[in-house]
């Protein structure tokens, strides 16, 4: 590949490139053997809050070096990216620590032009959509944990797994690595890794004669919770996300479904097979009930809830006006950004939530405990796709700088969980868990994950469908029964091609 990026007829070039992908995939493969690094000692039998404490710190990494056997670092080309980043709503901390990292991209491939583009969460998927049918997608995409599945099966997508970029798949969470696999191929690696908690304002719980140091145990405690608290206290009890089209919702209904033993498929099962519908079973009619009694029974949770996403939920939050909610860590520093910026009584208010912000563990239900395992992968896009062609040693060394056990970490400061399991071990970790409080309940949870199927319509089941059927129930434009058999039929209509 020609270097300075000179480009010959584009038609040469890709029909070239063609041939050469046909025996090299990516031009990847060839460097396997002398890129592949060992597995980390990282013992996921041990998981706890206390393994993770007691790992954070012991091992020094070196991204520059580590990239470099990959990409060398006076390597002059180009690339580009998108990828949802910090927003309006995201803490100061994340917003920094995103300039810190294209700071440091550029300060170690001063040589590789870098065109990245932050796309709302929302828009991201459609935006890219329309552009492969162009030829102008971007050479690397960051996407929500299973955003990618509809690319890869169309053949948007390269081949790639963790030691094309130098590092071992056992570096990577076993459940985050499924969710990049398409017909057995992988397709990505994980940039970061999340689960999320249960919030919950100790003073409300308090005066609502609840024990303010003790968050509900069971989805049933949740809805008698948010009624008393609704009844003696005059607040909104828990924070319903039933937002159509939009992530937010199903990461917080579905592990509701989940612990009651629905599903959307069979995900949750051991041995998934993606083939059986569990929209309309008993356990997934039962949680649809439970969110139907807190929204139209009790109305103890916000009647806005329609239209909502976690953002929407921040400013009652921090006013005092909602007792729980399911978020990430950065939720608190957001809450402490928040009471920081406001003045006169809407900061004591704000100060006073924040001292009584609690994080436990998402409750559970009758067959299980569970939560998203959710997160991000990054992808490269092949060159008859991508708006200029690729330059594929440029897409290699970002790929490889972005999941590093340092910026994998760093890059999920407030917000998440490091991709790669090295960056459990690294000073950053160490001091997000001296600094952030509560990431340890929040990565406490990853075992509990469960990631949404993979199949390309999982994009299409969780954010349309399981919405649409929380809207039909909660609108009662239908009943439960009646929401949670439309939704089912229209996933075996999705799946069956129709």
């Amino acid at each position: 590949m020609n270097n300075s990026r000179d480009r010959e007829p584009k038609a040469n070039q890709r029909s070239y490139r063609r041939m050469l992908a046909s025996s090299v995939a990516f031009g990847l493969t060839a460097s396997l053997a002398c890129t592949t690094v060992q597995a980390q000692s990282v013992d996921l039998s041990k998981w706890s809050p206390e393994y993770v404490k007691s790992i954070a710190g012991t091992e020094e990494v070196d991204t520059a070096a580590d990239c470099a056997k990959i990409t060398p670092l006076d390597y002059k080309g180009k690339v580009s990216v998108w990828w949802t980043g910090p927003n309006d709503a995201s803490p100061d901390i994340d917003r920094k620590v995103h300039e810190d990292f294209w700071a440091a991209w550029k300060a170690t491939y001063p040589n590789i032009e870098t065109d990245y583009q932050n796309i709302d969460y929302n828009q991201l998927l459609d935006k890219l959509r329309t552009a492969t049918l162009g030829n102008a997608a971007p050479m690397v995409v960051r996407l929500q944990i299973l955003g990618g599945i509809e690319f890869a099966s169309k053949g948007y997508f390269h081949e790639l797994k963790p030691e094309d970029v130098g590092y071992a798949t056992a570096d990577f969470w076993p459940g985050a690595m499924k969710s990049v696999m398409y017909d057995g191929v992988p397709y990505g690696i994980p940039t970061n890794n999340e689960t999320m908690a249960m919030i919950w304002n100790a003073d409300i719980f308090q005066k609502a004669g609840l024990d303010p140091e003790s968050p509900p145990k069971t989805w049933d405690d949740v809805v008698k919770y948010s009624k008393q608290i609704k009844e003696k206290v005059g607040v909104a009890g828990y924070g319903l996300v039933a937002k159509q089209n939009a992530g937010n919702t199903p990461f917080r209904f579905m592990p509701q479904l989940w612990a009651f033993g629905g599903g959307a498929l069979d995900e949750a099962a051991d041995k998934p097979e993606y083939k059986s519908v569990w929209l309309n079973n008993d356990g997934a009619k039962a949680a649809l009930q439970a969110s139907y009694d807190m929204y139209v029974r009790d109305k103890s949770v916000p009647v806005s809830a329609l239209t909502n996403t976690q953002n929407e939920n921040q400013a009652p939050f921090i006013a005092g006006q909602l007792a729980m909610m399911i978020a990430h860590p950065s939720e608190y520093a957001k809450m402490v950004d928040l009471a920081s910026k406001a003045t006169g009584a809407d900061k004591e208010v704000a100060d006073k939530v924040v001292s009584n912000m609690r994080y436990g563990l998402i409750p559970e239900g009758p067959d299980r405990r569970a939560v998203v395992f959710g997160g991000s992968n990054i992808h490269v896009f092949k060159d008859e796709y991508v708006d200029g062609g690729l330059d594929e040693q440029a897409a290699k060394a970002l790929v490889c700088f972005w999941t590093s056990a340092e910026w994998s970490t760093k890059l999920a400061w407030v917000t998440s969980n490091p991709g790669n399991l090295r960056g459990f071990k690294t000073k950053w970790m160490k001091e997000r868990l001296d600094t952030i409080k509560f990431l340890d309940v929040t990565t406490s949870m990853l075992p509990n994950g469960i990631p949404f199927p993979v199949i390309p319509e999982a994009t299409e089941i969780m954010n349309i469908i399981v919405p649409d059927m929380l809207q039909n129930a909660l609108t009662e434009k239908m009943t439960v029964e009646e929401a949670a058999d439309d939704a089912a039929a229209k996933v075996e209509e999705l799946l069956s091609g129709l």
